[in-house]
């Protein structure tokens, strides 16, 4: 550690009510004027700059933005083709102060035949800079960092990396909720060093954590498997969550179904509003889950005070209900 304070956060999180949908659309309605050639949209990532949603995937080294109105038609899209195959992108940050975007593959093997994360770094122009390792061995190759954000710090740049798996496991320890990880990351001699470590609410239920977005103070996680985001606030004079925050679930149907189940990358558009863009399903997915794949949506977060469990945890004395 580098004198950055962890604490385990509070484990009175409470259930708000559902996030509340804008509007949402297919990645390949928004690219087919642009981009017909790709088809197969495996969407891993998002992050807003400059009033765009820049995705990332994790099968394409493309690049693509769209407007938050997320209308179909000419100048709906714009893709930065990269070179070379797919590096398996799993989260995209942009750093407002330098305009630097640094964006997060999984894990990769060294050359020591361990296996660790790596950040790529590109300028404002999307132009490549550098690719360094993270200081962090992964134990399950395909259970590494899921989601990537920046935060200023004592004038410092820090890279939050939130761990797939619960304490940064794969396997069925991993899947145990109650143990959410993000790494505070600082650049140290051409490498990201682990710098300290968050620690998500012991009563967080997510089964997996698959994206994060840091805006102001506040916190957002999003779990694929659990269908919902978790808000919570970090304390301004530590790496800590204040409070227990709340989770609200992705709508799901009038028989309350799933329809939200590949959800992989969230942004702060506001303070009341989020951006998401989801995964391809399996082929033996549900029509429903088929549906919301592959595209990229805009949530309403509920207001504060709204229904019974809402109160609760704006109250801070929430308990974890299901």
């Amino acid at each position: 550690m580098t004198g950055v304070h962890t604490d385990v956060a509070p484990a009175a999180v409470a259930f708000g009510p559902p996030l509340r949908l804008l509007r949402e659309a297919p990645l390949r309605d928004l690219l087919a004027p642009i981009a017909p050639d790709l088809h197969r949209l495996e969407a891993s990532g998002v992050v807003l700059i400059d009033d765009l949603l820049w995705i990332i995937f994790d099968n394409l080294p493309h690049l693509v933005a769209v407007g938050p109105g997320l209308a179909p038609g000419p100048g709906a899209a714009t893709v930065v083709r990269g070179s070379g195959p797919a590096a398996g992108y799993e989260d995209v940050a942009h750093d407002e102060v330098s305009g630097r975007r640094f964006v997060l593959i999984e894990s990769a093997r060294t050359p020591q035949g361990r296996y660790r994360p790596q950040i790529d770094e590109y300028d404002a122009h999307w132009r490549h800079l550098a690719r360094r390792w993270v200081e962090l061995d992964v134990v399950h190759r395909n259970k590494g960092l899921e989601g990537l954000t920046c935060v200023h710090r004592g004038g410092r740049l820090h890279l939050l990396a939130l761990s797939e798996g619960n304490g940064g496991r794969g396997g069925r320890r991993g899947r145990r909720p109650g143990d959410g990880v993000v790494h505070v990351l600082v650049e140290e001699a051409g490498a990201w060093a682990v710098a300290g470590r968050i620690h998500l609410p012991a009563g967080l239920p997510f089964v997996d954590h698959s994206g994060i977005s840091v805006h102001g103070d506040r916190i957002a996680v999003v779990s694929q498997e659990s269908s919902a985001l978790w808000v919570g606030r970090l304390d301004p004079g530590s790496w800590r969550v204040a409070g227990g925050g709340r989770v609200h679930p992705f709508p799901r149907d009038r028989r309350g179904r799933l329809l939200y189940g590949t959800v992989e990358g969230v942004t702060w558009v506001d303070a009341r509003t989020v951006a998401a863009v989801s995964d391809r399903t399996k082929p033996a997915a549900q029509r429903r889950l088929r549906r919301t794949a592959e595209s990229v949506h805009l949530f309403a977060l509920p207001e504060p005070g709204d229904g019974p469990r809402a109160r609760a945890a704006d109250a801070g004395t929430g308990t974890v209900e299901g």
